[in-house]
């Protein structure tokens, strides 16, 4: 029997931040698996959470929640017959419904397969004063379903975000579990804590073609002598646009930073290849996070998402030229 977990969250919530905290907890002596699927098409979580130590699939471009489910079920499927893992986090996109995946979750055909445990909802109390964010269907639903509520990211917060906070708690948390914390850093053994009672939730808005699942790393992969390819996607009022670029690729750090510091959109997050080795960037709004890592990925990749078309051309071009020859 597998204890699955929900790790669900709106964009930039810091839900793989809170996977990889996760995986290095993980018993010796357990199999852990991750089923993780992104807005966009590049799938940038699978290059961040290779080395976890967990088995790892992937569901690129758009919603494993879409209402007929097939994406998901393939790939829920796969992990449960074939790995067997003791446990099993499910990583939503941050613009994912979480009524089809709970509703899949709990029906009889997996009762002899899995145990599903505490969904765990991750926020980010600064978005509480974004007006698009707390309009946002699945914003609001990915906190009504939630049996633990982790507010996270406290080390960004101001006396405002703190008192939004506790306003939204003392209105929506009822008797629900809130932990406050930053990076991600949770007590594991919350992922055993019992599933609470079912919550009503209305029908998810689906705006998505469903994607085929993808077993392993890479969502999206080059072909042939392909140096590099755009990938996009779009959706629940967002845009995605990304780029893959092969293994000998290597990019100016500080132009590349700067690029991904300055551009015009909301979200940009990705794994690539430097001269001092590999950086990851995530940034949320204006709030820009860099890692250096030591594993090598076998390409490089980032993404951006914006509530509106972005002029990803003129982006694309400055990328571009930000590669070392």
């Amino acid at each position: 029997m597998t204890k699955v977990n929900l790790i669900t969250g709106f964009l930039g919530s810091g839900k793989t931040t809170t996977l990889l905290h996760l995986l290095t907890h993980k018993p010796e002596n357990e199999k852990w698996a991750v089923l993780v699927n992104e807005f966009g098409e590049i799938g940038i979580d699978g290059a961040l959470l290779a080395e976890g130590g967990a088995i790892l699939k992937e569901i690129p471009g758009g919603c494993m929640c879409c209402v007929n489910g097939l994406p998901m079920q393939v790939g829920l499927n796969m992990l449960l017959k074939q790995a067997k893992p003791d446990r099993l986090l499910i990583e939503p996109t941050g613009l994912g419904h979480p009524r089809q995946l709970l509703t899949m979750l709990t029906s009889p055909v997996y009762e002899p397969w899995l145990t599903l445990n505490a969904t765990l909802t991750l926020l980010d109390p600064r978005q509480l004063s974004e007006a698009r964010v707390v309009e946002n269907e699945n914003f609001r639903d990915q906190l009504t379903a939630a049996d633990i509520i982790i507010a996270n990211k406290r080390d960004r917060w101001n006396e405002q975000d703190k008192a939004h906070l506790a306003e939204w708690a003392q209105a929506q948390a009822g008797e629900r579990q809130l932990i406050v914390t930053e990076h991600g850093k949770i007590d594991p053994a919350l992922l055993d804590t019992p599933r609470g009672p079912a919550r009503e939730l209305p029908q998810a808005q689906h705006h998505h073609a469903p994607a085929a699942p993808v077993s392993g790393l890479a969502a999206l992969k080059l072909e042939g002598q392909a140096r590099w390819r755009r990938a996009m996607n779009q959706g629940q009022g967002y845009y995605a646009c990304g780029w893959i670029f092969d293994q000998e690729t290597v990019f100016d750090t500080i132009g590349l930073l700067e690029w991904a510091r300055l551009a015009p959109v909301e979200r940009v997050k990705g794994v690539l290849r430097i001269a001092e080795g590999v950086v990851s960037i995530n940034r949320q709004g204006m709030d820009l996070q860099i890692e250096t890592r030591q594993s090598m990925p076998p390409d490089s990749r980032i993404e951006m998402i914006h509530s509106s078309q972005a002029d990803w051309n003129s982006l694309q071009s400055t990328l571009l030229k930000l590669r070392l020859s």
